[in-house]
Formats: C-alpha cells, sequence, structure tokens
C-alpha cells in the first residue's frame, strides 16, 4: 500500500553538498521511503502513477542508488569481473560485446582488468578483485599462478575460464583447443599442396601452443625445418612487417602462418612494400577472423573462432549459476565452441 508524506511532498531537498537520499526521492514524490524503493526494485508492486512519481523525483534530484548498501544486504554486487590479456588489438571484441550485453540486460555490470599476458598481473588483479566480492569472475584463457588456482579454488562465487580447452578446468569452461587448431592448419595447408612453412607468432602463451602445435604436425608428417619468429605480445601490424623482414633471413617460404590476423595484415602489407606477391610468391594465413580480413587485399585466408558466441554462452553460463539453475562446480560447465578454416586469396 502506498502513503504519502503530505506535508513535505514536492520540496526539492536541501543539499549543502551532501548526496541526495533515497528519503529525499521520497519527501519530493510525495511517498515513503519504502515506495521509492519498491517502485525502483519491485515495480510490480506499486501503482503505475506513483511509479512515474518517483521517477520523475529520480529525475529532480539526480538520485543515484547505493548499491554498494544494496549488495551488502542482498550479498550482491551485481558485478563481473572480465579479465583480458589486451585491449590492443581486436580480437576479442566480439567476445567481450556479447558477454557485457547480456549481462547488462539481467542487471549486471562487466567490470575490466588487463593482464598484459603476464600470470603474475593476474594473480594481483584476482586478489583485488576478491576483495571487492565481485559475483563471478572471468578469467580469458587457463594458464594462472598456482597462488591464482589456489585462490579461485576456495572462493564461492562462479569462475569462468574461456577461449581455452584443458582437462582441469577452475570450474567452468567455455573454449577451443589451440593445440587443435594448430594441428588443422597445418593439415589443411599440406592438403593445398605447400611444402616449405614459416610461422610468426606474437609471444603470448595460446598463440605460441597453436603456432607449436601445427610445426609439431609438420614435422610428424615430414615437414621438419620450420623457422618460428616470435615477436612481444601484444600482436601490431608492425610485428608481422618485422616478422616477415626476419623470416626472410631464412630464405622466402611458401607459406606464412601467423598467430592472429594482426600479424598477418602486417605480412601482408610488407609484402606489398617488397613487391612480393600474394599468394604466388608467398601465401599467407593468419587466426581469428576481424572484422577487416575479408577486406584487406588479397582478401586473408584464417581460422574463425564465433567469439560472439562465446560471450553470449558465457553470460549464460554465468546467468544460469547466479539464478541457481547450473550445478555448482562437481557438474560444472565444459564446453568447446570449436572453430573453422577459412580460405580466401591470401592462401
Amino acid at each position: 500500500m502506498d502513503t504519502s508524506h503530505e506535508p513535505d511532498a514536492g520540496r526539492l531537498p536541501d543539499q549543502t553538498g551532501a548526496s541526495v537520499t533515497l528519503e529525499d526521492v521520497a519527501r519530493v514524490a510525495g511517498v515513503t521511503a519504502m515506495t521509492v524503493s519498491r517502485a525502483m526494485n519491485r515495480p510490480e508492486l506499486v501503482r503505475e502513477e506513483t511509479r512515474r512519481r518517483v521517477l520523475d523525483a529520480v529525475r529532480t534530484t539526480g538520485y543515484v542508488p547505493n548499491l554498494l548498501a544494496g549488495a551488502l544486504a542482498s550479498n550482491k554486487s551485481r558485478l563481473v569481473a572480465l579479465l583480458l590479456p589486451t585491449i590492443a588489438t581486436s580480437i576479442f571484441t566480439d567476445m567481450v560485446q556479447a558477454m557485457m550485453s547480456s549481462l547488462a540486460a539481467s542487471g549486471y555490470q562487466t567490470l575490466l582488468g588487463l593482464t598484459d599476458y603476464l600470470p603474475e598481473r593476474e594473480e594481483q588483479i584476482v586478489q583485488t578483485l576478491l576483495g571487492r566480492r565481485p559475483d563471478a569472475i572471468v578469467l580469458t584463457g587457463t594458464d594462472h599462478t598456482a597462488l591464482t588456482r589456489e585462490r579461485l579454488a576456495k572462493t564461492r562465487v562462479p569462475i569462468l575460464e574461456i577461449w581455452d580447452l584443458v582437462d582441469d578446468p577452475i570450474d567452468m569452461l567455455i573454449g577451443f583447443s589451440h593445440e587443435a587448431v594448430g594441428e588443422a592448419v597445418a593439415r589443411h595447408l599440406l592438403q593445398k599442396n605447400y611444402r616449405r612453412f614459416g610461422v610468426v607468432s606474437a609471444g603470448d602463451p595460446r598463440g605460441l601452443r597453436r603456432s607449436r602445435s601445427m610445426i609439431a604436425e609438420l614435422q610428424r608428417r615430414g615437414v621438419a625445418d620450420v623457422p618460428l619468429e616470435i615477436l612481444p605480445a601484444p600482436a601490431t601490424p608492425q610485428a608481422g612487417r618485422d616478422g616477415l623482414a626476419r623470416m626472410l633471413e631464412h630464405g622466402l617460404p611458401d607459406v606464412i602462418v601467423c598467430s592472429t590476423d594482426t600479424l598477418a595484415q602486417g605480412v601482408l602489407a610488407e609484402a606489398a612494400r617488397r613487391g612480393m606477391a600474394v599468394p604466388r610468391q608467398v601465401a599467407v594465413m593468419g587466426f581469428g577472423d576481424l572484422s577487416t580480413a575479408a577486406h584487406v587485399h588479397p582478401a586473408l585466408s584464417t581460422v574463425r573462432i564465433d567469439g560472439a558466441g562465446i560471450g553470449r554462452m558465457a553470460a549464460e553460463a554465468l546467468l544460469a549459476r547466479l539464478d541457481g539453475r547450473q550445478p555448482a562446480p562437481a557438474a560444472a560447465l565444459r564446453v568447446d565452441t570449436g572453430f573453422s578454416i577459412i580460405d580466401r586469396e591470401s592462401a
């Protein structure tokens, strides 16, 4: 039932520098503080006319709810922490956008942390995050320090690792096998009759796993001498240019396989600068199928990962756990999202 404070109804609060409170909004709307709370959190319990008055009062006063107080009362922060290795490249963009949008639609906001591909940096961020009590933590990759794994295994919040596939996840896992990517690319290019290979990789753990897995598969199939150039992470087009220059010191291969599309686009740019015809003189293969991959010249052959799909599945898995619809870690989620090889003009 809605009740009003008639004597003070409609009067703006005297701010004098203080924050606007729930009681201030109630005074302006001419209702009780409890009614304001219901109108904002359980609008179905409040008459439409009253809800409009409350919302008008919120706009008039500039009131911002004290989410910390609500978190203490409900034991929920409505925050999900997402740790990424970098935002310097766009390979994670679709995944982050899909995940954040899906979580926001259910009332959760996403806090980003950058690890710079360093497990020690991730360890520091995790320690800080656990003190802030997020409702869930999402980690990109599965390469963690022993202390990080120990801390996360003991916490009661859902933990989701993405963009990887291993046998011993901390809790939930959604991703793909980087080793399987490397092996599939090796077999695919051999079937296209490439025989002399070169590899340009950023020095991040997952890129190196793909590259070394491809080299191992090539060796199993009789291709023994495969030069590997490792550039500092994160990948940049300039690093791709440098990678081609260094690769040429070993001789010109039939095909250069890059650990990311960003590196591959740098290789294409440097090849064009040197007057090298792609793919006639040297073919180029990337990874990630970035939005630009189909629009460079020549169009880039690559490996497609469904980043948006990973983001949506990640959000759905977290919400299911947070809502009690997904079992606890003993029966935790495991999803292999797979990948696909995309043939275009460059290889």
